[in-house]
């Protein structure tokens, strides 16, 4: 089984290692080798435990926890973080009726199973609670899970070119405006 809740602090550490797990499997290649090598599990954690802890702007945490059959190999007994979403208010916005998925990570035998569908719904049910009227994200380009986001009706507002790992990048935002159209599209997610 596979329930989602809101993280608490002692997730953070495996929070972070998930979020270096996926960049060093989603971006080789993209990304130059050396930067993803660089990648520290611990200072991601630290990151996500002061989030966690603080809630500033309205930033909240969810995770997506297996158990039983659903928990990696060797851990069936225990409860086991298998991805992750993280977002508030907009950074960038200058209402305060913005909301913005900032990350969302899934371990890779998690994929294409409707959890990272119940974690974007988890963060939008959350963002529509503290008024929010519209959700967004930014996506590099050439993100090989890009493609995600557009299944769930996302829709391409803009683009941007930033200096990242030493690289010039493309950027992607996607933005479900009003945010019931992200609550419709996830509302269907089976568990599986």
């Amino acid at each position: 089984m596979i329930r989602i809740r809101r993280a608490c602090p002692s997730d953070a550490s495996v929070i972070g290692a998930i979020h270096v797990a996926t960049w060093r499997n989603a971006y080789a290649g993209v990304l130059p080798e050396s930067y993803l090598k660089s990648l520290s599990p611990l200072r991601h954690a630290v990151g996500y435990e002061q989030a966690i802890s603080e809630r500033r702007h309205g930033h909240a945490v969810f995770v997506a926890v297996a158990t039983g059959e659903d928990a990696p190999l060797g851990a069936e007994d225990a409860a086991t973080v298998v991805g992750f979403i993280s977002g508030g208010k907009s950074r960038r916005a200058a209402e305060n009726s913005a909301g913005e998925v900032e990350t969302l990570y899934l371990l890779d035998d998690y994929r294409e199973r409707g959890v990272g569908r119940r974690l974007m719904r988890a963060m939008a049910a959350h963002l529509a609670a503290i008024g929010c009227r519209s959700v967004m994200l930014w996506v590099l380009k050439d993100n090989p899970a890009r493609w995600f986001y557009a299944r769930l009706g996302g829709r391409q507002v803009a683009r941007e070119v930033i200096r990242f790992a030493g690289q010039m990048m493309e950027q992607i935002a996607v933005d479900w405006d009003p945010i019931e159209t992200l609550l419709a599209a996830t509302a269907t997610a089976p568990e599986r």
